[in-house]
Parts: structure tokens; sequence; C-alpha cells
């Protein structure tokens, strides 16, 4: 069935991009609007500028959530997409626009892995407040700014606690390991018709999250996928189960660290291409941690901690004077005579790097925070 307004759908490809409009798209975005869209060779296609095109917004893996706001003949639909707060846009989720063909009805996967659109937190909910860093005085609506989507200023206390878009929430799994949701731990893996079957879905990505259908057989797990009615199979060893309890930052670390050299797209978050706060939200994601989209929502979202307090797996955010937060980076490393590290997909180089943050990137730094 296509989807219809006020309905809600799921992704049923690998990773679909939401895009502005579809008015904004480019003859090289061909291969990202594919039925089964090509990712890696989208964006191994783009030059240098065409990897910050400002007609992406974010990018949607496979099972996440949507709401269908509004349908058009040409096959777009304009979306909400629920697993991606964006607090500052007064929606419940990150609103854009998607192909109707990268979507699929939830009942056609069965159970759903948990999302925070789905279902309340098993686990402690993320709080903060905003950051008492420059007003956010920048260009207003979404976008981004510099290194990222964003838009205007940090917005308010982010509601914890509650499950929904537009609240940080803590981990997903619960009850034994072989019964909780799944998610990917590699950069990519294939989801086969069989144990012993021929690729049926390719290019599904770290982060991703998958409800077991069954036991594991041979090294591979029966998996439900949105828009299939037999479970697909992947390498077990590619799966992890959502964790029950909160993550240490460091692991977090760990998994940003795994896309140092990832190449930068703008409004990237896969390990096809990433940009700034898509790697924050991507490692969370990994442990059924859901924070914002954006980084100047990821600030408010966190909190704030002392310069020279900070800690490997805190996050960097930084701002010119005056304007809204338009960077977010992850410490790396523990202060050491006010000379500090981080990870960060930037801009300026196209590429995840780690880093001795340079006189500039200092210049802007308006604060550590802890999530």
């Amino acid at each position: 069935m296509a989807p219809q307004p006020g309905r809600r759908a799921v992704v049923r490809v690998p990773v679909a991009t939401l895009w502005t409009a579809p008015e904004a798209v480019r003859p090289i975005d061909c291969p990202a609007l594919a039925g089964s869209p090509d990712v890696a060779a989208w964006i191994a296609g783009m030059d240098r500028d065409q990897l910050v095109g400002d007609c992406v917004l974010t990018q949607l893996l496979l099972g996440e959530p949507v709401r269908v706001t509004e349908t058009r003949p040409d096959g777009w639909v304009r979306v909400v997409a629920l697993g991606q707060p964006a607090a500052k846009l007064g929606a419940d989720g990150y609103p854009g626009w998607l192909r109707a063909a990268h979507l699929a009805n939830p009942a056609d996967a069965g159970p759903s892995p948990t999302h925070p659109a789905d279902a309340g937190p098993a686990g402690p909910a993320l709080s903060g407040t905003v950051p008492a860093g420059p007003a956010g005085t920048g260009p207003s609506g979404p976008g981004p700014s510099g290194s990222g989507p964003s838009g205007s200023g940090p917005s308010g206390p982010v509601p914890a606690g509650t499950g929904s878009a537009g609240s940080g929430t803590g981990p997903a799994g619960t009850g034994s390991a072989a019964d909780r949701p799944l998610t990917v731990d590699v950069a990519h893996t294939a989801l086969r018709a069989g144990p012993d079957g021929d690729a049926a879905l390719t290019g599904v990505v770290l982060g991703t999250r998958l409800t077991p259908a069954g036991p594991a057989v041979d090294g591979t797990r029966p998996v439900r996928v949105p828009g299939r009615a037999d479970p697909l199979w992947a390498p077990e060893d590619d799966l992890v189960p959502l964790p029950a309890e909160r993550p240490e930052a460091e692991k977090v670390l760990a998994v940003a660290e795994r896309l140092r050299d990832l190449v930068y797209v703008w409004g990237g978050m896969s390990t096809d291409g990433i940009d700034c706060s898509g790697l924050v939200h991507l490692a969370w994601r990994r442990y059924g941690i859901t924070l914002p989209r954006d980084a100047d929502d990821q600030a408010a979202a966190t909190s704030r901690v002392p310069l020279d307090a900070e800690r490997p797996g805190d996050l960097y955010f930084f701002a010119r004077p005056g304007r809204r937060i338009h960077h977010v980076g992850i410490v790396s490393a523990e202060p050491r005579g006010g000379r500090r590290r981080m990870l960060h997909a930037c801009y300026l180089t196209r590429r995840v790097v780690e880093e001795e943050l340079p006189a500039d990137r200092t210049a802007t730094l308006v604060g550590a925070h802890r999530v």
C-alpha cells in the first residue's frame, strides 16, 4: 500500500536520503533516488563542492519510522523522521522529502525494533538544558551552517523520559540478549534470502536496528525487514543486541573512531558518508541512545561541563560570535595544558579526522557537554 498522509511508514532501503524539496535534487543525485538507492556510488560520483550541497537534510536507515504528512503523484512524500529529534523545527521529528519507493507499511515487517518514536525508553533518559553559549541569532530554518545540518539556536530544555522524538532517550533493549532488538555493528553488511542464499539487500550500515525472527542457523540470523514477507538472513557476527544499560562514553567514542577517514557529506548519516552531527548521532545510536540530529539541538539535549573537566567521549560545540552552534566534535583525549583534541567530521578536509584543535577552531569553541 502506498504511503498515506497521517499514517506511519518505515524505511525499506538500507539508506534513504531526506531532501529539502523535490525540486532541489540535482542530476548527480540520481543514484540516491533510485528504487534501490546506491548511496556509495552517489557519494563516489560527487566532487568536493557537490558533497556539501544543501539540498540534503539527513539520512534515514533501514526500519526507521516516519510519519507521512503529504504525498505527490510524482512519487515524492513529505515526512517527519520520528527517530531524529529536531525540537527547534517545532515538529516531532525531522521534516523533509523522501521517495515513496523507499518506504513500506510498518505491518509489512512484523514487530519493529524499538525506536524512540514507538515506545518509551527502557533505560535512563537523556536530559539537559540550553547551553550558555552564543545566542541562536544565525539564519533561521533547517539546513547546515558550516559543517552539518542545523537550524536556529537551541530552543529550550529537552524533556526526558518521554520516549518520543524531540527528546533524547535511553537504551532501548530489555530482556535477554536473544530477545532484544539487534543492531548492525560493522560498517556494512548484506542480508541474504536464506542462510546460504544470495544477497537480497546489500549496503546495510552500522547502527541499523533489526528485529530478530528466530534463532541463528549456521552463523546467520533471520531478521524481519520492512516490505518483505519473509525474513532475510544476516551474518550473526555482524550483529549485536541493543544494550540494556547505558554505555560508557568511551565506548561510543570507539565506535566513532572506526569511521575515521570516512568522507564528509552534508546531511550524511551512514558509513558511506557523514557530517559532524551525524557522526555523533550515529555513534550513540549504535548503543540504543537517540540524540537529536543537529548540533545545536544536541547541545540543548546534553549537560554542560566546565572546560578542562571534559573527558573522552564528551562533546565540543562551536559557534561564531552572535551565531548559532554550527559544529560538534567528540572529545578524543583529556585536555593538557590548554591543548585539546577531538574526533569530528570536518567540513574543511571533507573527512572524519582526529586532531588537535587548531587556533581558528579553538577561537569558536563555546563549550564542552556530556551526554
